[in-house]
C-alpha cells in the first residue's frame, strides 16, 4: 500500500498503545515506527507483536515533531508514498486507511488529510480550525469557557457543516495523513517547536502548495486528554511553543492568516 506511520510515546498507557497499533496493523500499513521519548524502554514489549513495527528508543524527550521527523525521514528514504502521523490515543476500524489512500491517489492536489474525528463518547471533535490569532490561544487557556464561546465558535469552525469536505490550513496533530512528496517540498516538522503548534505550522506550510483536506467519509476516535489544561508543565510548553509560532508567522500582522481565515469563514458558512 506504500503507507508508513509513526507514533510518538511518552509514558504512554500500554493498553492504549496496543489498541492504536491494532488499528494501524489491521489496516494494512506497511511500516509502523514507534518513537519512544520515555525515560525507560518498558513499552518495547508492547511493540514485539509484528515484524512491521520498528521500535526506536531515544532515552530522552526530543519533543513531538522532532521524534516524528525520525520516522518521516525513514519513510521518505524507504520510498513510501504516504506517511501517517498518529497519536497513540487514536483507534479506528478496518478499511479506513484503504479508503483514504484511494481518495489521495485520485486527488493528487491534496497534500494532507484528516478524517472525521469523534471523542470516545461519540461527540464530534473539532480537528480543523482557523489559523490561530494570539487572542484565540490566550482566551482558550486563561478565560472561563462561557466567556469565550463566540471566539471558540469561530476559531473551531463550529458553524461549518462537518458532514462535508473542507480545505482548511490547520489540522490537529492527532491524525495527519501526509503525502511524502509534499513533505519533500515544504519540509518536515519545525523542531524548534517542542510540542503544540507544530501541527498548525506544518499544515500551514503544506496548505501553501496543496489542499489540506478534512474528509468526513471515514471516521476515527481520539481520546484527546488536553494535557496542557491539566498540567502546569505542559501549559508552559504550550505557551513557549505559541510564542515561537507567532514569532515565526506574525502576532497581529499576518496578512496570509487574515486572508485565509476570511476565505474559510465565507466559504463554509460563518460570519466575518
Amino acid at each position: 500500500m506504500h503507507v508508513s506511520a509513526s507514533i510518538v510515546l511518552y509514558r504512554t498507557i500500554p493498553d492504549e498503545l496496543r489498541t492504536c497499533l491494532g488499528s494501524l496493523l489491521s489496516n494494512g500499513i506497511d511500516k509502523v515506527y514507534v518513537i519512544d521519548n520515555s525515560e525507560t524502554n518498558q513499552l518495547s514489549s508492547v511493540c514485539n507483536i509484528d515484524s512491521r513495527i520498528e521500535y526506536i528508543f531515544n532515552n530522552k524527550n526530543l519533543g513531538y515533531g522532532a521524534a516524528h521527523n525520525i520516522a518521516i525521514r525513514k519513510s521518505i528514504e524507504s520510498g513510501h508514498k504516504y506517511h501517517l502521523v498518529a497519536n497513540p490515543d487514536i483507534y479506528f476500524g478496518n478499511e479506513v486507511i484503504v479508503k483514504i489512500v484511494e481518495y489521495m491517489d485520485t486527488h493528487e492536489d491534496v497534500g494532507q488529510l484528516i478524517p472525521n474525528t469523534l471523542y470516545p463518547d461519540g461527540r464530534l471533535q473539532y480537528v480543523v480550525r482557523l489559523l490561530p490569532r494570539p487572542i484565540d490561544i490566550i482566551s482558550r487557556r486563561f478565560l472561563p469557557a462561557n466567556w469565550v464561546r463566540k471566539i471558540n465558535y469561530r476559531y473551531l469552525l463550529e458553524f461549518a457543516d462537518h458532514t462535508k469536505e473542507m480545505n482548511v490550513p490547520f489540522h490537529q496533530g492527532s491524525f495527519m495523513f501526509l503525502r511524502t512528496d509534499a513533505l519533500k517540498r515544504v519540509g518536515l516538522f519545525d523542531e524548534s517547536i517542542f510540542m503544540y503548534m507544530e501541527d498548525v505550522d506544518l499544515t500551514r506550510r503544506i496548505h501553501k502548495e496543496y489542499k489540506t483536506i478534512f474528509w468526513p467519509n471515514v471516521t476515527i476516535t481520539h481520546a484527546h486528554r488536553s494535557g496542557s489544561y491539566k498540567s502546569m508543565r505542559l501549559l508552559m510548553i504550550h505557551i513557549t511553543s505559541a510564542i515561537k509560532y507567532f514569532n515565526k508567522w506574525g502576532w497581529f500582522f499576518d496578512k496570509e492568516r487574515r486572508e485565509w481565515n476570511r476565505e474559510i469563514i465565507s466559504k463554509y458558512g460563518g460570519k466575518i
